[in-house]
Protein backbone atom coordinates (compact mmCIF):
# COMPACT_ATOMS: atom_id res chain seq x y z
CA UNK A 1 0.00 0.00 0.00
CA UNK A 2 2.54 2.39 1.07
CA UNK A 3 4.53 1.49 -2.13
CA UNK A 4 1.40 2.80 -4.02
CA UNK A 5 1.43 5.55 -2.72
CA UNK A 6 4.67 6.89 -3.62
CA UNK A 7 4.29 5.41 -6.84
CA UNK A 8 1.03 7.45 -7.18
CA UNK A 9 3.17 10.19 -5.89
CA UNK A 10 5.93 9.86 -8.19
CA UNK A 11 3.59 9.81 -10.72
CA UNK A 12 1.35 12.63 -9.96
CA UNK A 13 4.87 14.84 -9.65
CA UNK A 14 6.21 13.38 -12.83
CA UNK A 15 2.83 15.08 -14.31
CA UNK A 16 3.06 18.00 -12.58
CA UNK A 17 6.85 18.68 -13.56
CA UNK A 18 6.00 17.58 -17.21
CA UNK A 19 2.88 19.67 -17.51
CA UNK A 20 5.43 22.89 -16.07
CA UNK A 21 8.31 21.76 -18.76
CA UNK A 22 5.93 22.05 -21.54
CA UNK A 23 4.92 25.15 -21.00
CA UNK A 24 8.03 26.74 -20.08
CA UNK A 25 8.92 27.19 -23.70
CA UNK A 26 5.88 28.85 -24.76
CA UNK A 27 6.79 31.87 -22.52
CA UNK A 28 10.02 32.22 -23.12
CA UNK A 29 11.95 34.63 -25.84
CA UNK A 30 12.79 33.32 -28.92
CA UNK A 31 16.54 34.40 -29.02
CA UNK A 32 17.30 31.74 -31.89
CA UNK A 33 15.52 33.94 -34.10
CA UNK A 34 16.93 37.26 -33.37
CA UNK A 35 20.41 35.76 -32.95
CA UNK A 36 19.98 34.49 -36.88
CA UNK A 37 19.05 38.12 -38.04
CA UNK A 38 21.66 40.35 -35.76
CA UNK A 39 24.60 38.23 -36.08
CA UNK A 40 26.22 39.08 -39.40
CA UNK A 41 25.94 42.78 -38.35
CA UNK A 42 28.41 41.22 -35.45
CA UNK A 43 31.99 41.48 -35.77
CA UNK A 44 35.41 39.93 -34.23
CA UNK A 45 38.33 43.19 -33.99
CA UNK A 46 41.95 42.37 -33.61
CA UNK A 47 45.19 44.64 -33.64
CA UNK A 48 48.23 44.36 -34.81
CA UNK A 49 51.00 46.54 -32.88
CA UNK A 50 54.86 47.33 -32.96
CA UNK A 51 56.88 44.72 -31.16
CA UNK A 52 58.22 47.88 -28.53
CA UNK A 53 54.32 48.56 -27.89
CA UNK A 54 53.51 48.23 -24.24
CA UNK A 55 50.43 45.54 -23.35
CA UNK A 56 47.90 46.79 -22.15
CA UNK A 57 45.15 46.06 -20.26
CA UNK A 58 41.41 46.18 -21.36
CA UNK A 59 38.14 47.17 -18.87
CA UNK A 60 37.62 43.09 -19.01
CA UNK A 61 40.10 41.14 -17.67
CA UNK A 62 42.84 39.56 -20.16
CA UNK A 63 42.86 35.98 -20.68
CA UNK A 64 43.88 34.46 -17.47
CA UNK A 65 47.08 31.67 -16.79
CA UNK A 66 46.41 28.91 -18.93
CA UNK A 67 49.01 26.45 -16.64
CA UNK A 68 47.47 23.47 -14.59
CA UNK A 69 44.31 23.59 -17.27
CA UNK A 70 43.83 20.16 -19.28
CA UNK A 71 45.89 20.95 -22.80
CA UNK A 72 43.48 20.72 -25.08
CA UNK A 73 42.38 23.85 -23.86
CA UNK A 74 46.05 25.47 -23.97
CA UNK A 75 45.98 24.12 -28.10
CA UNK A 76 42.89 26.03 -28.36
CA UNK A 77 44.11 29.23 -27.90
CA UNK A 78 47.40 28.76 -29.25
CA UNK A 79 45.62 27.41 -32.46
CA UNK A 80 43.04 29.70 -32.69
CA UNK A 81 44.47 32.75 -30.66
CA UNK A 82 47.14 34.50 -33.15
CA UNK A 83 49.87 36.00 -30.95
CA UNK A 84 49.01 33.87 -27.81
CA UNK A 85 52.22 33.01 -25.61
CA UNK A 86 53.37 29.69 -27.15
CA UNK A 87 51.46 30.08 -30.64
CA UNK A 88 53.17 29.94 -33.77
CA UNK A 89 54.37 33.91 -34.85
CA UNK A 90 52.81 34.76 -30.95
CA UNK A 91 55.10 37.39 -28.56
CA UNK A 92 58.84 37.05 -29.43
CA UNK A 93 59.05 35.17 -32.32
CA UNK A 94 62.43 36.89 -34.05
CA UNK A 95 61.65 37.94 -37.71
CA UNK A 96 57.95 37.81 -37.43
CA UNK A 97 55.57 40.90 -38.20
CA UNK A 98 53.56 40.85 -35.15
CA UNK A 99 50.27 38.74 -35.56
CA UNK A 100 46.89 39.85 -35.03
CA UNK A 101 45.57 39.52 -31.72
CA UNK A 102 41.96 38.96 -30.75
CA UNK A 103 40.89 41.74 -28.19
CA UNK A 104 37.30 41.88 -28.68
CA UNK A 105 34.01 42.65 -30.41
CA UNK A 106 31.86 45.15 -32.88
CA UNK A 107 29.05 45.84 -34.65
CA UNK A 108 28.37 47.67 -38.09
CA UNK A 109 26.02 50.54 -37.63
CA UNK A 110 25.72 51.41 -40.77
CA UNK A 111 25.41 49.91 -44.53
CA UNK A 112 28.58 51.91 -45.80
CA UNK A 113 30.61 50.50 -42.89
CA UNK A 114 30.67 52.21 -39.56
CA UNK A 115 31.92 50.36 -36.66
CA UNK A 116 31.01 50.86 -32.59
CA UNK A 117 33.33 49.08 -30.22
CA UNK A 118 35.48 50.30 -27.05
CA UNK A 119 37.95 52.65 -27.19
CA UNK A 120 40.25 50.14 -24.90
CA UNK A 121 39.95 47.11 -27.63
CA UNK A 122 41.85 49.49 -30.36
CA UNK A 123 43.70 52.25 -28.10
CA UNK A 124 47.41 51.91 -28.94
CA UNK A 125 46.92 50.14 -32.13
CA UNK A 126 49.06 50.19 -35.53
CA UNK A 127 46.54 48.64 -37.38
CA UNK A 128 42.59 47.45 -36.74
CA UNK A 129 41.15 44.01 -38.42
CA UNK A 130 37.63 43.49 -38.46
CA UNK A 131 36.64 39.75 -39.34
CA UNK A 132 33.17 39.70 -40.34
CA UNK A 133 30.76 36.87 -39.83
CA UNK A 134 31.26 34.74 -43.34
CA UNK A 135 35.20 34.87 -42.12
CA UNK A 136 36.93 37.64 -44.28
CA UNK A 137 38.72 40.19 -42.86
CA UNK A 138 39.01 43.92 -43.72
CA UNK A 139 41.40 46.91 -42.35
CA UNK A 140 39.91 49.35 -40.45
CA UNK A 141 40.05 52.87 -40.05
CA UNK A 142 39.84 54.76 -36.43
CA UNK A 143 37.70 57.79 -36.90
CA UNK A 144 37.59 58.90 -33.70
CA UNK A 145 37.76 57.24 -30.18
CA UNK A 146 36.73 58.91 -26.70
CA UNK A 147 38.62 57.68 -23.14
CA UNK A 148 36.03 58.62 -21.33
CA UNK A 149 32.87 56.79 -22.19
CA UNK A 150 34.97 53.86 -23.87
CA UNK A 151 33.47 54.61 -27.27
CA UNK A 152 34.97 53.96 -30.52
CA UNK A 153 34.23 54.39 -33.89
CA UNK A 154 35.83 52.49 -36.82
CA UNK A 155 35.20 52.51 -40.34
CA UNK A 156 35.31 49.93 -43.24
CA UNK A 157 35.26 49.82 -46.99
CA UNK A 158 32.22 48.34 -48.31
CA UNK A 159 28.60 49.36 -49.41
CA UNK A 160 25.22 47.38 -48.64
CA UNK A 161 26.88 45.92 -45.43
CA UNK A 162 24.44 43.89 -42.78
CA UNK A 163 23.72 46.75 -40.25
CA UNK A 164 22.20 46.29 -36.66
CA UNK A 165 18.97 48.16 -35.68
CA UNK A 166 19.33 50.78 -33.29
CA UNK A 167 17.27 51.13 -30.08
CA UNK A 168 16.72 53.27 -26.97
CA UNK A 169 18.32 52.54 -23.82
CA UNK A 170 16.17 55.16 -21.88
CA UNK A 171 13.61 52.91 -22.41
CA UNK A 172 14.89 50.23 -20.83
CA UNK A 173 13.96 48.77 -17.64
CA UNK A 174 15.34 46.35 -14.93
CA UNK A 175 13.65 42.73 -15.69
CA UNK A 176 13.80 43.26 -18.98
CA UNK A 177 15.85 40.50 -21.06
CA UNK A 178 18.86 40.88 -23.08
CA UNK A 179 21.29 39.40 -25.34
CA UNK A 180 24.85 39.61 -25.78
CA UNK A 181 26.67 38.35 -29.14
CA UNK A 182 30.60 38.60 -29.06
CA UNK A 183 33.92 36.93 -29.07
CA UNK A 184 34.72 35.97 -25.95
CA UNK A 185 38.37 33.99 -25.35
CA UNK A 186 38.07 34.13 -29.13
CA UNK A 187 34.95 32.28 -29.61
CA UNK A 188 33.61 34.10 -32.60
CA UNK A 189 29.77 34.90 -32.73
CA UNK A 190 29.56 33.61 -28.74
CA UNK A 191 25.65 33.93 -28.21
CA UNK A 192 24.61 34.77 -23.90
CA UNK A 193 21.43 35.91 -22.69
CA UNK A 194 19.95 37.62 -19.31
CA UNK A 195 18.08 40.38 -17.76
CA UNK A 196 18.77 44.08 -17.27
CA UNK A 197 19.81 44.44 -13.19
CA UNK A 198 19.52 48.03 -13.18
CA UNK A 199 19.81 51.18 -15.16
CA UNK A 200 21.87 54.28 -14.33
CA UNK A 201 24.48 52.91 -12.51
CA UNK A 202 27.86 55.12 -11.67
CA UNK A 203 31.32 53.10 -11.67
CA UNK A 204 34.50 54.24 -10.53
CA UNK A 205 36.40 56.95 -12.71
CA UNK A 206 33.60 56.77 -15.18
CA UNK A 207 31.52 59.83 -14.34
CA UNK A 208 29.82 60.65 -17.66
CA UNK A 209 28.21 57.13 -18.27
CA UNK A 210 25.27 55.87 -16.77
CA UNK A 211 25.90 51.83 -17.09
CA UNK A 212 23.43 48.99 -17.85
CA UNK A 213 24.15 46.58 -15.03
CA UNK A 214 22.92 43.10 -16.55
CA UNK A 215 23.91 39.45 -15.58
CA UNK A 216 24.32 38.31 -18.64
CA UNK A 217 27.59 36.45 -19.50
CA UNK A 218 29.95 38.66 -20.81
CA UNK A 219 34.12 37.41 -20.40
CA UNK A 220 37.60 38.78 -22.20
CA UNK A 221 36.50 39.32 -26.07
CA UNK A 222 33.50 40.73 -25.18
CA UNK A 223 33.97 44.37 -25.50
CA UNK A 224 32.93 46.27 -27.73
CA UNK A 225 30.21 43.72 -28.34
CA UNK A 226 26.49 44.58 -29.04
CA UNK A 227 23.36 43.94 -26.25
CA UNK A 228 19.97 43.69 -28.00
CA UNK A 229 16.60 44.04 -26.62
CA UNK A 230 14.07 41.29 -27.68
CA UNK A 231 13.01 43.70 -30.63
CA UNK A 232 16.39 42.33 -32.26
CA UNK A 233 17.93 46.51 -31.16
CA UNK A 234 21.07 47.43 -30.09
CA UNK A 235 20.48 48.88 -26.32
CA UNK A 236 24.46 48.44 -25.18
CA UNK A 237 27.64 48.13 -25.76
CA UNK A 238 29.12 45.70 -23.30
CA UNK A 239 32.32 47.33 -21.97
CA UNK A 240 33.24 46.28 -18.40
CA UNK A 241 32.28 43.26 -15.37
CA UNK A 242 33.08 43.76 -11.96
CA UNK A 243 34.93 40.57 -10.81
CA UNK A 244 37.37 38.83 -8.14
CA UNK A 245 38.17 35.61 -10.23
CA UNK A 246 39.24 36.83 -13.18
CA UNK A 247 35.91 35.50 -15.15
CA UNK A 248 31.82 36.42 -14.84
CA UNK A 249 30.78 36.40 -11.98
CA UNK A 250 27.20 37.96 -12.57
CA UNK A 251 28.23 41.64 -13.02
CA UNK A 252 28.48 42.66 -16.35
CA UNK A 253 28.21 46.80 -17.48
CA UNK A 254 26.69 48.48 -20.85
CA UNK A 255 26.98 51.39 -22.37
CA UNK A 256 23.75 52.56 -23.22
CA UNK A 257 23.38 53.02 -27.30
CA UNK A 258 22.30 56.66 -26.11
CA UNK A 259 25.48 57.52 -25.15
CA UNK A 260 27.31 55.93 -27.93
CA UNK A 261 25.60 56.79 -30.43
CA UNK A 262 26.16 60.96 -29.75
CA UNK A 263 29.54 60.14 -28.62
CA UNK A 264 29.80 58.63 -32.11
CA UNK A 265 27.86 61.19 -34.33
CA UNK A 266 30.28 63.93 -32.35
CA UNK A 267 33.24 61.85 -33.58
CA UNK A 268 31.89 61.64 -37.24
CA UNK A 269 31.18 65.41 -37.16
CA UNK A 270 33.68 67.06 -35.58
CA UNK A 271 36.74 64.05 -34.40
CA UNK A 272 35.99 64.63 -30.90
CA UNK A 273 33.68 65.00 -28.33
CA UNK A 274 32.52 67.85 -25.97
CA UNK A 275 30.77 67.51 -22.59
CA UNK A 276 28.99 70.08 -20.76
CA UNK A 277 30.72 70.66 -17.55
CA UNK A 278 30.11 72.74 -14.10
CA UNK A 279 33.42 72.72 -12.02
CA UNK A 280 32.61 71.72 -9.11
CA UNK A 281 33.69 68.68 -6.77
CA UNK A 282 30.67 66.43 -5.17
CA UNK A 283 29.94 64.05 -3.14
CA UNK A 284 27.59 61.58 -1.92
CA UNK A 285 24.57 62.73 0.63
CA UNK A 286 24.43 60.03 3.63
CA UNK A 287 22.00 59.84 6.34
CA UNK A 288 24.32 61.88 8.97
CA UNK A 289 24.89 64.91 5.77
CA UNK A 290 21.18 64.33 5.17
CA UNK A 291 20.20 65.70 8.47
CA UNK A 292 23.20 67.97 8.79
CA UNK A 293 22.30 69.85 5.66
CA UNK A 294 18.70 69.86 6.42
CA UNK A 295 17.33 67.50 3.82
CA UNK A 296 14.37 65.03 5.08
CA UNK A 297 16.03 62.15 2.69
CA UNK A 298 19.55 61.05 1.69
CA UNK A 299 19.57 62.26 -1.88
CA UNK A 300 21.07 64.74 -3.86
CA UNK A 301 24.73 65.97 -4.94
CA UNK A 302 26.50 67.51 -2.29
CA UNK A 303 29.18 70.68 -3.30
CA UNK A 304 32.73 70.06 -1.76
CA UNK A 305 34.49 72.11 -3.27
CA UNK A 306 33.76 74.78 -6.44
CA UNK A 307 36.67 75.58 -8.54
CA UNK A 308 37.64 79.41 -9.37
CA UNK A 309 36.44 80.62 -12.58
CA UNK A 310 34.22 78.13 -13.83
CA UNK A 311 30.38 77.84 -14.72
CA UNK A 312 29.93 76.95 -11.13
CA UNK A 313 32.28 79.90 -9.66
CA UNK A 314 30.16 82.31 -12.01
CA UNK A 315 26.55 80.87 -11.62
CA UNK A 316 26.66 81.37 -7.87
CA UNK A 317 26.81 77.68 -6.70
CA UNK A 318 28.67 77.59 -3.13
CA UNK A 319 30.54 75.31 -1.20
CA UNK A 320 27.76 73.43 0.91
CA UNK A 321 25.13 73.61 -1.32
CA UNK A 322 22.96 69.86 -2.12
CA UNK A 323 22.08 70.15 -5.96
CA UNK A 324 18.66 68.59 -6.11
CA UNK A 325 17.34 68.48 -9.81
CA UNK A 326 18.97 69.62 -13.07
CA UNK A 327 16.10 70.89 -15.69
CA UNK A 328 13.67 69.13 -13.53
CA UNK A 329 15.75 65.88 -13.74
CA UNK A 330 16.16 64.31 -10.01
CA UNK A 331 19.56 63.84 -8.72
CA UNK A 332 19.25 60.92 -6.45
CA UNK A 333 22.33 59.71 -5.97
CA UNK A 334 25.83 62.22 -6.74
CA UNK A 335 26.56 60.13 -9.79
CA UNK A 336 23.55 61.19 -11.51
CA UNK A 337 24.76 65.03 -11.90
CA UNK A 338 27.85 64.22 -14.53
CA UNK A 339 25.57 61.98 -16.60
CA UNK A 340 23.11 65.40 -16.60
CA UNK A 341 25.14 67.81 -17.05
CA UNK A 342 27.62 65.95 -19.35
CA UNK A 343 25.08 65.29 -21.99
CA UNK A 344 24.33 69.31 -22.30
CA UNK A 345 25.82 71.25 -25.16
CA UNK A 346 28.12 73.91 -23.75
CA UNK A 347 27.04 77.25 -23.57
CA UNK A 348 23.54 76.03 -22.81
CA UNK A 349 21.15 76.64 -19.44
CA UNK A 350 21.46 74.59 -16.23
CA UNK A 351 18.13 75.06 -14.40
CA UNK A 352 19.34 73.79 -10.80
CA UNK A 353 17.25 73.24 -7.32
CA UNK A 354 19.52 73.45 -4.76
CA UNK A 355 19.60 73.25 -1.03
CA UNK A 356 21.04 75.90 0.93
CA UNK A 357 20.84 76.60 4.41
CA UNK A 358 17.95 74.65 4.49
CA UNK A 359 15.70 76.53 2.12
CA UNK A 360 15.34 75.25 -1.33
CA UNK A 361 16.51 77.99 -4.44
CA UNK A 362 16.57 77.79 -7.93
CA UNK A 363 19.46 79.06 -9.63
CA UNK A 364 21.05 79.48 -13.84
CA UNK A 365 23.98 78.20 -14.84
CA UNK A 366 25.61 78.38 -18.13
CA UNK A 367 27.39 75.06 -18.82
CA UNK A 368 31.10 75.44 -19.62
CA UNK A 369 33.05 72.89 -21.53
CA UNK A 370 34.44 70.18 -19.93
CA UNK A 371 38.47 70.78 -20.42
CA UNK A 372 40.74 67.85 -21.05
CA UNK A 373 42.03 67.77 -18.10
CA UNK A 374 40.01 68.73 -15.11
CA UNK A 375 41.82 71.20 -12.72
CA UNK A 376 43.35 70.36 -9.81
CA UNK A 377 44.04 71.51 -6.51
CA UNK A 378 47.75 71.72 -4.86
CA UNK A 379 48.32 72.31 -0.94
CA UNK A 380 51.05 74.39 -1.07
CA UNK A 381 52.87 75.51 2.72
CA UNK A 382 51.45 77.79 4.52
CA UNK A 383 53.12 79.89 7.45
CA UNK A 384 51.88 79.03 11.38
CA UNK A 385 49.72 82.14 12.40
CA UNK A 386 47.14 82.74 14.97
CA UNK A 387 47.95 78.94 16.58
CA UNK A 388 44.16 77.89 18.78
CA UNK A 389 43.46 74.69 20.26
CA UNK A 390 40.21 72.78 20.39
CA UNK A 391 39.93 70.46 23.56
CA UNK A 392 36.28 69.52 22.71
CA UNK A 393 37.22 68.29 19.42
CA UNK A 394 41.08 66.89 20.32
CA UNK A 395 42.92 69.21 17.76
CA UNK A 396 45.10 72.47 17.54
CA UNK A 397 45.09 74.39 14.40
CA UNK A 398 46.59 77.30 12.71
CA UNK A 399 45.16 80.12 10.47
CA UNK A 400 46.18 79.76 6.72
CA UNK A 401 48.77 82.38 4.84
CA UNK A 402 47.21 84.56 1.87
CA UNK A 403 49.76 82.75 -0.19
CA UNK A 404 48.11 79.23 0.63
CA UNK A 405 44.51 80.65 0.79
CA UNK A 406 44.99 81.58 -2.85
CA UNK A 407 46.29 78.42 -3.67
CA UNK A 408 43.49 76.46 -2.47
CA UNK A 409 41.39 78.84 -3.81
CA UNK A 410 39.75 79.10 -0.51
CA UNK A 411 39.33 82.62 2.11
CA UNK A 412 39.65 81.67 5.65
CA UNK A 413 40.34 78.22 6.64
CA UNK A 414 42.75 76.56 9.31
CA UNK A 415 45.48 74.03 9.05
CA UNK A 416 45.62 71.31 11.48
CA UNK A 417 48.92 71.37 13.28
CA UNK A 418 48.26 68.03 15.78
CA UNK A 419 45.92 65.67 16.99
CA UNK A 420 45.06 65.31 20.77
CA UNK A 421 42.77 62.64 20.62
CA UNK A 422 39.08 62.74 21.42
CA UNK A 423 36.66 63.26 18.09
CA UNK A 424 39.05 64.53 15.66
CA UNK A 425 41.18 60.70 16.09
CA UNK A 426 37.77 58.91 15.72
CA UNK A 427 36.37 60.55 12.90
CA UNK A 428 40.10 60.07 10.44
CA UNK A 429 41.29 64.04 10.89
CA UNK A 430 45.06 63.99 9.67
CA UNK A 431 47.86 66.49 11.06
CA UNK A 432 47.97 69.22 7.74
CA UNK A 433 44.24 68.82 6.50
CA UNK A 434 42.58 72.39 6.02
CA UNK A 435 39.44 73.00 7.65
CA UNK A 436 37.39 75.13 6.08
CA UNK A 437 33.70 74.77 7.13
CA UNK A 438 32.05 73.87 10.44
CA UNK A 439 28.38 72.69 11.15
CA UNK A 440 27.43 74.41 7.71
CA UNK A 441 29.29 77.78 8.52
CA UNK A 442 32.62 78.95 6.69
CA UNK A 443 36.04 79.30 9.33
CA UNK A 444 37.64 83.06 9.15
CA UNK A 445 40.43 82.45 11.91
CA UNK A 446 41.69 80.02 13.92
CA UNK A 447 40.14 81.48 16.95
CA UNK A 448 37.02 81.59 14.92
CA UNK A 449 36.73 78.08 14.58
CA UNK A 450 37.34 77.26 18.56
CA UNK A 451 34.55 79.26 19.46
CA UNK A 452 32.46 77.49 16.82
CA UNK A 453 33.91 74.31 18.11
CA UNK A 454 32.91 74.95 21.52
CA UNK A 455 29.17 75.95 20.42
CA UNK A 456 28.63 72.76 18.82
CA UNK A 457 25.09 70.82 19.47
CA UNK A 458 25.32 67.46 21.62
CA UNK A 459 23.67 64.20 20.11
CA UNK A 460 23.21 65.80 16.90
CA UNK A 461 25.00 65.10 13.01
CA UNK A 462 27.94 67.92 12.70
CA UNK A 463 29.33 68.03 9.12
CA UNK A 464 32.73 69.62 8.76
CA UNK A 465 34.83 70.28 5.36
CA UNK A 466 37.91 69.27 5.07
CA UNK A 467 40.85 69.99 2.23
CA UNK A 468 43.41 67.22 2.32
CA UNK A 469 46.01 67.37 -0.05
CA UNK A 470 43.57 69.71 -2.37
CA UNK A 471 40.14 67.42 -2.53
CA UNK A 472 37.35 68.88 -0.51
CA UNK A 473 34.93 66.30 1.54
CA UNK A 474 32.03 66.59 4.04
CA UNK A 475 32.55 64.84 6.98
CA UNK A 476 30.03 64.19 9.52
CA UNK A 477 30.63 63.44 13.67
CA UNK A 478 28.63 63.51 16.90
CA UNK A 479 29.87 64.92 20.04
CA UNK A 480 28.42 63.31 23.53
CA UNK A 481 27.24 65.58 26.61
Amino acid sequence: MILAAIRNLTFVTFLGFSSLSSAAPAGLPDFASLVEQASPAVVNISTRQAPQAAARSSGIPALPELEGLPPIFREFFERNIPGFPGAPGGPGAPGQRPEAQSLGSGFIISADGYVLTNNHVVAGADEIIVRMADRSELVAELVGADPRTDVALLKIQGEGLPSVRLGQSRSLRAGEWVLAIGSPFGFDHTVTAGIVSATGRSLPNESYVPFIQTDVAINPGNSGGPLFNLEGEVVGINSQIFTRSGGFMGLSFAIPIDVAMDVADQLRAEGRVTRGWLGVVIQEVNRDLAESFGLDRPAGALVAQVIAETPAAHGGLQVGDVILSVNDAPVIMSGDLPHLIGVLKPGSEARLEVVRGGERQRLSVEVGALPEQEPGQAVAPGRPAGEQTSRRLGLRVIELGAEQQAELGIQGGVSITQITGGPAAGIGLRQGDVITHLNNEPISTARDFTQKAEQLPTNQSISMRVLRQGQASFITFRLAE
